[in-house]
C-alpha cells in the first residue's frame, strides 16, 4: 500500500512541471509558444547530463569526425527541435488545425491515393524525424485516415495526457505489443492505414545496419506488406528553416521482395534523412544500444 502511493506521489511530481509547461502554452498563441518550447528544449538538452551525453554518443558513433563546435550545435538544435514537436503533439487539437502548414510532394502519395479508391490498406513507415505528427494530420485531411502504434508509459500522468493527444491525429491508436499487433492487422486487413515509427531499438528484432552500425530493427512492416499485399510508403516530415512550415516527403514505395531487404531498404531511406539533417532526428534514443 505505501509503495503504491510513494509511486503515486512519484509519478505526480514528475508529470507536474510537464502539465505545468502545457497548462500555460495552450493559452499562448501557436507561434510564440513554439518558440518558447524550443528554447527551452534546447537549454534542457545541454545542460542535462544524460541527456547531452545520450545525443553526444549517437553523433560520435555515426559521425565520428565531427567537430566537437559542430556536436554541440546539433545537439542544441535536437533539443530544440524535440520540445518544439512534443509541445506540438501535447496540444495536438491545436496543432491539427495547422494544415496550412504542412505542403506536400512525392509519388508516395498518390500511390496512397489509389490505394484508398480500391480500398486497400497501406503501411507508411517513418522516424521520429522533423514533425512526424504532420504526416497523420495530412493523410486524415486527404481522407486516408491512419492509425498509429504507441509504447505505453510508465507514468499514468503523462499516458493519458499523450493518448488523448495522439488520437487527435488518427485512429485506431493501439498499444505495441500481441494484442496492439492484433488490432492493427484487422484494420489493415478491412482496408485501413497505418503510420509506423521503426528507428527505434526493438530488442527482438534483427540485427541491421542503421547508419553504418548494426542495430536492433523491426521487419515486421515489411512482413505485413508482404503477407497482405499492402503498399509501403516511407514518408519524412521535414521542419523547415522557420522552425513552423513542414515539407513532407511521400517517396517511392518500397518493392516487395523479402522482409530483411526491404527493411534494409526502410534504414537506407531513414539514414539518408538523417544525413541531411541531423539536428531534426531524436538522437536520444539508445538506438545502438550505447549508455
Amino acid at each position: 500500500m505505501f509503495q503504491n502511493v510513494k509511486s503515486k506521489i512519484i509519478h505526480a511530481l514528475e508529470f507536474a512541471p510537464i502539465w505545468v509547461a502545457l497548462s500555460i502554452g495552450q493559452y499562448i498563441p501557436f507561434r510564440l509558444r513554439g518558440k518558447i518550447f524550443s528554447v527551452l528544449g534546447g537549454l534542457i538538452v545541454m545542460h542535462l547530463p544524460e541527456a547531452r551525453k545520450r545525443v553526444y554518443n549517437g553523433l560520435y558513433i555515426v559521425f565520428p569526425n565531427l567537430t566537437k563546435e559542430r556536436v554541440i550545435s546539433i545537439t542544441k538544435e535536437v533539443g530544440r527541435n524535440t520540445a518544439r514537436t512534443l509541445s506540438e503533439i501535447l496540444i495536438n487539437d491545436d496543432y491539427k488545425k495547422r494544415t496550412g502548414l504542412i505542403s506536400a510532394s512525392g509519388n508516395g502519395f498518390e500511390v496512397l491515393c489509389d490505394a484508398k479508391a480500391q480500398g486497400c490498406g497501406a503501411i507508411i513507415v517513418s522516424a521520429h524525424f522533423g514533425q512526424w505528427e504532420a504526416i497523420r494530420h495530412h493523410l486524415a485531411l486527404n481522407n486516408m485516415e491512419a492509425g498509429a502504434v504507441y509504447r505505453k508509459n510508465n507514468n499514468p500522468w503523462y499516458e493519458k495526457r499523450f493518448l488523448r493527444s495522439i488520437k487527435q491525429g488518427g485512429l485506431p491508436i493501439v498499444a505495441r505489443g500481441n494484442h496492439g499487433n492484433i488490432a492493427m492487422v484487422r484494420h489493415l486487413k478491412k482496408g485501413g492505414f497505418f503510420a509506423l515509427l521503426v528507428d527505434q531499438k526493438y530488442s527482438s528484432g534483427e540485427d541491421l545496419d542503421f547508419l553504418g552500425h548494426d542495430a536492433k530493427t523491426t521487419t515486421a512492416p515489411a512482413e505485413m506488406a508482404l503477407r497482405y499485399n499492402l503498399p509501403l510508403v516511407p514518408v519524412f516530415a521535414i521542419r523547415q528553416p522557420d522552425g513552423q512550415n513542414i515539407k513532407l516527403e511521400y517517396e517511392t514505395p518500397i518493392d516487395h521482395t523479402d522482409a530483411i531487404t526491404m527493411t534494409n531498404q526502410i534504414n537506407e531511406r531513414i539514414g539518408a534523412r538523417i544525413k541531411q539533417n541531423p539536428e531534426q532526428w531524436y538522437w536520444l534514443h539508445n538506438r545502438w544500444g550505447h549508455s
